[in-house]
This record gives C-alpha cells, structure tokens and sequence, in this order.
C-alpha cells in the first residue's frame, strides 16, 4: 500500500487520501489503478484527477512516464512531496482542459472525476485530443442506479454533478470513441472486472459457474476506449493484499462489537439524560400548572377588580353629571341674579350720571353767580370810591355848606 499523506491533507469525502480511509474503499479505488497498470507498461500516460497522487505512483511503476494533473494545487504540492518519481510529474490542471499537445500520450486514465463535471464531454473530447495513435482511454463512474440505492440514507454525494448508468455510460463514449470496452466493477471478497460482452455465453464462459453480470447491479462503471478496434476483454480479478475475507470479516465484527458497546453506553447515557429531561420536563409541567392556577386566580382578581373599577367609574359618573346638573343651577341662578344686578347698577350709574350733570350744572351757577358776585363787589367798592372822592371834594363840601348840591350819605 502507498505510503500515507501529510497529517494536513485530510480526508473531505472528495478524494481519497491514503490511511484516512476504511481499508475497502481504497481498495476499490486502488483496484482500477491495479487494471490499468497492466496497460501502462512501457507508455506515456495521463493520470487526469489524479488526487493525492497514490494511483500516479502505480501507474509509473510500469510506465516509461507518467503526467498526474489535478484542479486542487494541496493536493498536487500533497502528491508530489509523498511519491517523487523520476518518471512521474505532477501538474496543477483540470482534467478536461490540459495543457498538453495532441497525441501526447499512449494511455489516458480519469478515475472517478466524469462525474464531478458539468461538461463532462469535454473530458471526453480532452481525453481523444492527447491519445497517440492506438492509444486507450480507460474511464470509470459509479452506476447512478446501485449509487443511489446505496446511499439512501446518507443522501446525494454533494460531489457529483451527474451520474450515469450503463446505457447512458455506453452512449456518451460512442460519441468520442468508436471502440469501448465496458466492465463492471464489484466488491465481492475480491474486486471484479467483468467485461460486458456480446450474448449471455461470452460471458459464462469467462466466469464458469457464474451467472451473467448484470450492468444494472453494478457498483461502478469501467470502460477501455480506443479509436481503432481493441481485441481481448479479460475478466480481471483484484485482490488486495489484506484481502483475508475472514479475517477482514472477524476484525469487522470486532468493529460492529466495539461500536455496538459504544452504542449501548450512548444509549444508557441517553437513557439517563432522557430520564432527567422527564424528571425536569414533569417538575416543568407541575411548576407550570402552578403558574396556569396562580394567572387564573389573578385573571379572576382582575376581572372582579376590572367589575369594581367600572362600577365606581359608573357611580362617579352620575355623581360628577348631578354635580355639574347643581353647578349649571347655581350658574345660571347667578346669571340671573348678576344680570339684575347689573340691571341695578346700570340704573344707579344713569341716575349718578344725572346727578353729576346736575352737580355740573349747580356748580356752573354757582361758579356764574360767584363771578357776578364777585363783579358786583368790584363796581360797589368802585362805586364806594367814586363816593369817598366825591365826598372829599371841596366843591361838594362847599355845595353843602351852601346848601347846595346833594346830599351824599
């Protein structure tokens, strides 16, 4: 077995990496890369995809030289640090658009990777582009039937793109190959590759004892494609160093064992937890019908409170309408008797203007007759003057002594 990858390179369910994986599915990938060495040797080949590199390291112990291209530079620079070869170069690429002339090759392998792409057929017209002439082209898929039979539970591979099954399969290479050769890979203690040949007997007679493969059953899908006619299909039997069906079958019933005992402490541990999550949950439903009884109480204290509340707003309505009914009264008693009042002092204020008037009046008289009054003392004292000189005149005073003249007293 290929050595194991860098501990940084891990296992995504993408490609396989080399001690991260049950021993059976590497195996079922190393398997292919076991057929194709068989036509590797002394070739140019193209391990398009190549992943972490452990399939281009089989290949190149048979070939003169191998080019290994993969999208994912980790694992290129992964492959290249774990399998340097003289002979086997790793190159940073996609498998249906490389950077290589036409005819470059004599042997183009793509493992697992058609169904990976949207436009699959350009890796078919990729991989007729670099064949020399009489060279191969050796693909493999899972059968779309068998692949989702088998992951039901699990669901779709959220890798794949498009899968096929054998008529889809057979169809698309015709379109780039005139010559396919078809297998059907199997897992059955040993990893079979059983070629789909003309007729049920073809193929009895290269199994004996067998009943014909059925392509429908078939875990995967693996086809040899040449441009020109090939000869010779050969069932080709893989079996893997590790492959002791019964020692691999005891170690996995140790395994079922150990998962089983753990499974049963899981289960006890869930037991325990399930019982303490019943034992919270009732304490939960006690302390909730606490709480339900405790919010009807007060629902109830509320609705009651809500009845005694309305009521008083009810009665303090009523009484706040009879205050304001003996409010408005009163106003409009006090309307009544402000208006009289005012009707009063109104009156009042008329018969006090007319006083003033008179007032006015009495006093212009009086101001009138102060004046004449005042004249009338102003022309006596006049008068009284004219009077003194008159009499202090010597001709009067002279008249009287005559007796003559009037008489002034």
């Amino acid at each position: 077995m290929p050595e194991a990858l860098p501990p940084r390179m891990e296992f995504t369910g993408e490609r396989i990496v080399p001690g991260q994986v049950e021993p059976d599915l590497f195996h079922e990938h190393m398997a292919r890369y076991a057929f194709a060495r068989r036509l590797a040797r002394h070739k140019r080949v193209l391990d398009a995809a190549c992943g972490t590199g452990y399939g281009s390291a089989a290949l190149a112990e048979a070939a003169d030289f191998v080019a290994a291209l993969d999208i994912s530079r980790e694992a290129v620079e992964a492959a290249a640090r774990a399998y340097a070869r003289p002979n086997l170069s790793f190159v940073v690429a996609r498998a249906e658009q490389t950077p290589f002339r036409d005819a470059s090759f004599d042997l183009v392998v793509a493992f697992e990777v058609i169904e990976h792409l949207e436009d699959w057929r350009a890796l078919l017209a990729e991989a007729r582009r670099l064949l020399a002439p009489g060279g191969q082209f050796i693909v493999s898929t899972p059968n779309r039937l068998y692949y989702a039979e088998s992951r039901a539970q699990s669901g779709p591979n959220p890798f794949h793109v498009h899968e096929f099954d054998y008529a889809e399969f057979r169809a698309a290479l015709a379109e780039f190959f005139p010559s396919a050769a078809i297998y059907l890979q199997n897992h059955s203690g040993a990893i079979t590759f059983s070629p789909m040949l003309p007729g049920a007997a073809a193929a009895a007679e290269l199994a004996p004892g067998h009943e014909p493969p059925d392509p429908e059953a078939s875990h995967f899908f693996l086809a040899v494609c040449a441009a020109q006619p090939q000869t010779g299909a050969p069932l080709y039997v893989y079996l893997p160093s590790s492959g002791n069906v019964l020692r691999e079958r005891e170690e996995h019933i140790r395994k079922l064992e150990g998962e089983l005992r753990q499974k049963d402490a899981w289960l006890e541990e869930l037991k325990s937890a399930h019982a303490a999550l019943q034992a919270a949950h009732e304490e939960t439903l006690r302390e909730m019908e606490k709480q339900v009884a405790w919010a009807e109480r007060l629902d109830a204290e509320l609705e009651e409170a809500r009845a005694t509340i309305e009521r008083q707003q009810e009665e303090h309505a009523a009484e706040q309408r009879a205050t304001r009914e003996a409010y408005e009264g009163q106003i409009r008693e006090l309307n009544s008797t402000l208006e009289t009042l005012a009707a009063q002092h109104r009156e009042k204020l008329e018969e006090l203007a007319r006083c003033v008037r008179l007032l006015d009046e009495a006093e212009a008289r009086v101001v009138e007759r102060t004046r004449w009054a005042q004249q009338l003392d102003a022309r006596v004292q006049q008068l009284e003057q004219a009077l003194a000189m008159v009499r202090a005149s010597r001709w009067v005073r002279l008249g009287r002594k005559l007796g003559m003249g009037p008489e002034l007293e």
